[in-house]
C-alpha cells in the first residue's frame, strides 16, 4: 500500500476545504434567490412599510436539499399573500416548490446517467461523488424515472393541432422486448417531423404488434384525429402497410425511399449485374432534373425488362412516387429523397438502447426513446436546405387561399 506523505495530505484537506466553501456559497445564494422571490410576490422588502404591500413574511422552514454540489441544509423563507377578498394564502416558492428535495439540475443529471443506460445502482454509484453515498436512495432514482413516464403518457397524446410539419418522415424499427418470458423483437412506428425552420422534430412513438396495414392506419389516424395538419409531402420507406395507411391523408404528395428501393432492385438482379444495374439506377435518381429523371426511368423499363423482367416490375411498383422530390427545391433533394432522417434516428436508437439488451416491459422501451430525445441525449439537426423549408409552407397556404 502507497505511503500517504505530508503532502498528499494537504491535497485532500485542500480539496476538502474548497469543497465546503462551495457548498456554503451554493446555500447562500439559493436563499438569496428564495428571499428575493418572495420579495417580489409581496411587494416590498424585509421591514419595509407601504401601501403597495401584498402580505407579510412568516418567519423560515429548514429544509435539506440535494443539489450538485452535494446535500444543502437551507432556511426557507416563508410568508402570507393577501388575497382580494382580504383572506391570505401561503407563498408557494416557484424556484424551490413545496416538498422538492432535490433540484432540477440533480433530477436531470439522474435521468441523464438513466438515458445512457444506467440501473439505479450504476446511477447511484456515478452521481456518489456529487451526492454523496447516502443521498439518493433506489425510492428516489425511481420517482425521477417516474416523471419521464408522465411525461411521456402526455406527450403520446397531445394536441397537434399547433404543431405544422410540411414534410413528415414515416418508418419502422425493431426494439427487443421481453414479453411472456421471452425475449421478442417488436416494431416501433415513428413520425419525424420537419418544422418551417427546417427543425426535425419526433413527432410520434408507438409500439405496435407487427408493421400491418392496420397497425399503420392506427397509427396515422391517431395523428390525424390529434389534430395534426396534412403534410405536404410524406417520405416513406415504400412498405405496403404504411402506402395503405398514408390513404388517410389524400391531399399528401408521396415520396418514395429511393434507397430503399434500390435495395428492393438489388434482391431481383444477378449480383454480376448488380454494377450495371447501379449505373441505370443511378441516372434516374441523381439526375440534374425531373425531366431527364423520367426519361432515364423510362430507359431504364425499357432495357431491364428485357433483361431481367422482376427487376423492371419492381421500379414500376414504385412508380412516379420515386421521383417526386424532383418537384421540390434543388437544395432539399437530398433530405427528401430518403428516410434517412429517421433512419439516422432509428440507429441512434439502436446504438443507445443495445447496452439494455432487452427491455422488461413494452412501455419502458418507448418510454427511454422519448426521453433520448426530449433530454437532449439525442439532437436532430436541421434538414439539409432547410432554408426552402418555409417557402413550402407559404406556397400551401396561397394554394389554399
Amino acid at each position: 500500500m502507497p505511503k500517504v506523505t505530508t503532502r498528499d495530505a494537504e491535497v485532500v484537506q485542500f480539496h476538502f476545504d474548497v469543497q465546503q466553501r462551495l457548498r456554503s456559497r451554493v446555500r447562500e445564494a439559493i436563499e438569496i434567490v428564495l428571499d428575493e422571490e418572495l420579495t417580489a410576490s409581496l411587494g416590498t422588502a424585509r421591514y419595509e412599510r407601504n401601501e403597495s404591500r401584498r402580505g407579510y413574511r412568516n418567519g423560515t422552514e429548514t429544509r435539506t436539499v440535494t443539489t450538485g454540489h452535494g446535500s444543502q441544509e437551507l432556511h426557507i423563507p416563508r410568508g402570507r399573500l393577501q388575497q382580494s377578498d382580504g383572506s391570505t394564502t401561503e407563498f408557494r416558492s416557484e424556484v424551490l416548490p413545496r416538498y422538492a428535495r432535490r433540484t432540477q439540475e440533480v433530477d436531470e443529471a439522474i435521468l441523464g446517467v438513466y438515458l445512457a443506460g444506467g440501473n439505479s445502482r450504476r446511477i447511484r454509484k456515478a452521481m456518489a461523488p456529487l451526492l454523496g453515498e447516502n443521498n439518493l436512495s433506489k425510492s428516489a432514482i425511481s420517482r425521477v424515472v417516474t416523471r419521464l413516464k408522465k411525461l411521456f403518457a402526455a406527450w403520446r397524446i397531445r394536441d397537434l393541432s399547433k404543431e405544422n410539419y410540411p414534410i413528415l418522415f414515416l418508418d419502422g424499427f425493431h426494439l427487443k422486448v421481453r414479453l411472456a418470458r421471452r425475449v421478442v423483437s417488436v416494431p416501433v412506428l415513428a413520425a419525424l417531423g420537419v418544422a418551417e425552420d427546417g427543425t426535425k422534430v419526433l413527432v410520434a412513438l408507438e409500439l405496435a404488434v407487427s408493421e400491418s396495414s392496420a397497425s399503420w392506419r392506427g397509427f396515422v389516424e391517431s395523428l390525424s384525429s390529434r389534430g395534426l395538419p396534412t403534410p405536404r409531402l410524406l417520405v416513406t420507406d415504400g412498405h405496403a402497410g404504411l402506402t395503405k395507411a398514408t390513404e388517410a391523408w389524400p391531399d399528401a404528395q408521396i415520396q418514395r425511399c429511393t434507397w430503399h428501393k434500390w435495395r428492393n432492385l438489388e434482391t431481383h438482379c444477378p449480383r454480376h449485374a448488380r454494377p450495371e444495374l447501379k449505373r441505370d439506377y443511378d441516372a434516374i435518381i441523381r439526375a440534374k432534373n425531373g425531366l431527364a429523371a423520367r426519361k432515364a426511368y423510362d430507359q431504364f423499363l425499357g432495357k431491364w425488362s428485357k433483361l431481367c423482367p422482376p427487376v423492371a416490375r419492381s421500379l414500376e411498383d414504385a412508380g412516379e412516387r420515386l421521383l417526386t422530390f424532383y418537384e421540390y427545391p434543388r437544395a432539399l433533394w437530398k433530405g427528401l429523397r430518403t428516410t434517412n432522417s429517421l433512419e439516422n434516428l432509428n440507429r441512434e436508437f439502436r446504438r443507445r438502447t443495445k447496452t439494455q439488451g432487452s427491455f422488461s416491459t413494452e412501455e419502458a422501451g418507448v418510454t427511454l426513446l422519448y426521453g433520448l430525445v426530449a433530454f437532449g441525449q439525442i439532437t436532430l439537426r436541421r434538414i439539409t436546405g432547410y432554408k426552402h423549408v418555409a417557402d413550402l409552407v407559404r406556397q400551401k397556404n396561397e394554394e389554399a387561399a
